[in-house]
């Protein structure tokens, strides 16, 4: 079984850059979000219609399911499971699930191939500004701080510094300028 899931996320990680966001079961809001990490074995997600864990595949589950499957994996930290799950989306354009699959490639160490999708999901929206705390994120972690800030006065325009991301990305920049 461990042996299929690695094939089949080395499979997933040669695949062209275009990718849609995560999903997790439940939503952001809780109520039962979590399912697919608390309840399911690595590899499986949670199904809402049939209520149990199954192996996910092509076309099993909307978009918004795999949205919600897969966000809920990348905020656990199983991201190779997380960007196995996204990769089933039917509209590779969503730029929800190319976030995540930008998230998930980035914390697992992928930077160069989460900014691809990242600059992917801002192409389709370039209001996302959750995608634009993250790629502020990224060129931390690439030691670019310039590139940081531009998300971050892009963040600013779009949504003002009362924002959530707008106050992650500042934080964040601090932090790494003290460090």
């Amino acid at each position: 079984m461990r042996m299929k899931l690695l094939m089949q996320v080395a499979a997933l990680t040669a695949l062209p850059l275009v990718a849609t966001p995560v999903f997790s079961a439940g939503g952001d809001s809780g109520g039962g979000g979590n399912d697919t990490v608390t309840q399911c074995k690595t590899g499986q997600v949670f199904d809402k219609k049939l209520k149990k864990c199954v192996e996910p595949k092509q076309g099993m589950l909307d978009d918004d399911n795999i949205y919600e499957a897969g966000h809920t994996l990348a905020m656990a930290g199983r991201y190779d499971e997380a960007i196995a799950v996204l990769s089933l989306a039917e509209d590779k354009t969503d730029p929800r699930i190319l976030n995540y699959l930008g998230y998930s490639h980035r914390k697992a160490g992928r930077i160069t191939v989460g900014l691809g999708y990242y600059q992917e999901a801002l192409h389709n929206d370039p209001d996302y500004t959750l995608v634009r705390e993250y790629l502020g994120e990224a060129h931390l972690q690439l030691g670019d701080v310039a590139a940081a800030r531009e998300q971050l006065s892009e963040i600013e325009k779009r949504v003002g510094k009362g924002a959530r991301e707008y106050g992650m990305l500042a934080e964040q920049i601090d932090h790494f300028l003290r460090s």
